[in-house]
Formats: C-alpha cells, structure tokens, sequence
C-alpha cells in the first residue's frame, strides 16, 4: 500500500500542489508534442508580424487610406489579435491542462476570441458589399463610398460583433455561472441551441450574402471586361478605362480568394459544433478545427504579399525602417510597373 502511495505521488501532478481543489495536470510531451509546439509558435508569431506589417502599411502611407484598404485593416486588425491573443493561451493549452491566468482571463479570453472571430467575418462582409458597389456601379462608387462612412461602418460592425459576443456568452452561462470542476480549470460549454443561433447569424446568412455577391461581382466583372475588349480595340483614349476596369477586376479576384479561405476554414468547426450537442472547448475535435480556423489568420496577409504589389513595396520600407524618414507616408506606391 506505501508502494502504491508513493508511485501515485510520483505520477500524479497537480496545477496547484497547495490548493486541495486543484485539478489534475496533464502535461504533453514527447518529441511528437515538442515539434508540434514549436510548429504552432511559428505560426503565432508569423500571424502577429505579417497582420502587423499589414496595419503599419495601410496606416502609415497616406496613398493606402481608401475605403477597401481600411476593410483589409479593419480585418488585419482582426487577425492580429487571433495572433497575439488567441494563438498562444491555445498553445499553453495543448501543452498543459491547467489554466494559470487566472478568472479574470478566464472571463477576457473567450470574449477576445470571438470578438476577432466575428469582426472578421463583419469585414468580408462589408469587402464583398464594396466590392459589389466598385464593379457595378464604378462610376458613383467614390460618391457613395468614402473614408468617412467606411470608418463608421467599420466601427459599427465592431460594435456589434463585441454586443453580439456579450450577449452569447450570458446566455450560456459564462459570467455569473462558472462552471469548473476544480481550481486551475477553463472551459467553455455551449448549449446546442446557441450553437444553431449562431450557425445561422454568423455562417450560414453571411456567407450566403457573401456567396451571391461574388456570383454577381464575378459575372459583371466579366461582361465589362468583354465590352472593354469590344469598345476599346486598342483606342488610347479608352486605355485608362481599361485599366480601371482590370483593376477592380483583380481586386475582386483577390478577395475573392480571401473569402474561399475563410470558408475552408470555418464549415469544418461549425460542422463539428453541430455534430455534438454538449460542445466544450477542450475535446480533440474542436481543438484540430479551431486550429485550422485560428490558421486563416495567416493566410490573408499571405495573400495579400501574393497579388497586391503594394503590400511588397510598402514591407521593404517598413524592413528597412525607411518608413521614419521625414514625408515617407507621401511616397507614391503605385507605379506604371505596378
């Protein structure tokens, strides 16, 4: 029986030895556990700087301050915080059962998680809206879209997504039930019928809009680049038409494929959400496909270094910490290469 005893107290380890209600820790290790931290680390990191250098670009070059590109801020601002915030107490998760940061981040956590979550989704919605907007009616599209409305429309979608995410979490419980087992313990339930609530407002309405958006944009995009062709024949006159045209064209093949990623990233959660009435936080399932939800965050700015040159042309300033020098937010990005 000592024997027994003691093996237990060598294999059994707890978050809070001094703490009688303290919970089990189950610490990952191995080689496997180890490279796989170091994996998803990277990618913490490499989220934070390329969503960084995104926010610095867009903010810092006077050029950049158009309506869309303060949508792509408005979602790289989004994306940092899933790298700066989000990715790591996941991380310290993986790597041990315990919850160290106390109730207060316990609280703080979840909201900062959904909040980014959310207000990303609130930004694709509002690119394919502008996008709509710039293509089919390109001519009044700087009448009826400018900074000043685009900043409120931004500020009110975060708004909304932050009430939205308030309300979400009351309804489950989440502030004045906490449910742990024992002390060292965070996890969130979600009830079945808020899971469909939020399948339906936050996935299944919005990326339906966002579908039949990009079904017109696409299809009107390419009838104006088949009446260009038609009306131009090589006129110079018409050339800078032509050129806006492309332009707008891109664009909206561009976010295009931001909106595709994002949705690659998010049916496999909601399908697993919907698979299990009692979701938690914790389970293995929903673990893998946040994961691979959190991981969009880093394809965006990835994306954005892919087809929009002045992305790469505003990164070798920011590198080379050009960007301190006197009038380097007046300089012009945009040149006949590009």
């Amino acid at each position: 029986m000592n024997i027994t005893e003691h093996q237990q107290n060598i294999t059994v380890q707890y978050c809070f030895p001094d703490n009688n209600s303290s919970c089990i820790k189950e610490v990952q290790g191995g080689p496997a556990y180890m490279l796989l931290f170091i994996i998803l680390s990277c990618i913490s990191v490499c989220t934070v700087f390329l969503n960084l250098l995104v926010i610095i670009s867009i903010s810092h070059f006077k050029q950049l301050h158009t309506p869309t590109n303060l949508l792509i801020l408005s979602l790289a601002v989004a994306d940092f915080l899933v790298g700066l915030f989000v990715m790591p107490v996941k991380i310290m998760e993986l790597a041990d059962s315990c919850w160290y940061l106390g109730e207060f981040w316990c609280y703080i956590s979840p909201i900062i998680n959904f909040l980014s979550i959310t207000a990303s989704l609130c930004s694709l919605i509002i690119i394919a809206v502008d996008r709509y907007i710039a293509v089919s009616d390109p001519l009044l599209y700087s009448t009826r879209i400018t900074v000043c409305k685009m900043s409120v429309l931004i500020t009110l979608s975060w708004s909304f997504s932050l009430f939205y995410n308030i309300i979400y979490l009351y309804f489950n419980g989440y502030f004045f039930q906490f449910q742990i087992r024992c002390y060292g313990e965070c996890v969130l339930y979600v009830r079945h019928f808020w899971v469909t609530i939020d399948l339906v407002i936050f996935f299944i309405i919005p990326c339906s809009i966002i579908l039949v958006l990009y079904f017109i944009i696409f299809k009107v995009a390419r009838r104006q680049a088949k009446a260009v062709r038609a009306v131009t024949n090589g006129l110079s006159q018409n050339q800078g038409d032509k050129v806006s045209s492309s332009s707008e064209t891109k664009a909206a093949k561009t976010l295009g494929i931001v909106i595709f990623v994002y949705l690659a990233s998010w049916i496999p959660i909601y399908l697993s959400s919907m698979a299990d009435e009692n979701v938690t936080s914790v389970s293995l399932m929903y673990t893998v496909f946040a994961w691979l939800m959190y991981m969009n965050s880093s394809m965006n700015p990835l994306i954005y270094a892919i087809f929009y040159p002045w992305f790469r042309e505003t990164t070798k300033y920011i590198v080379s910490c050009r960007i301190f020098e006197s009038s380097s937010s007046m300089i012009n990005l945009f040149s006949e290469r590009l």
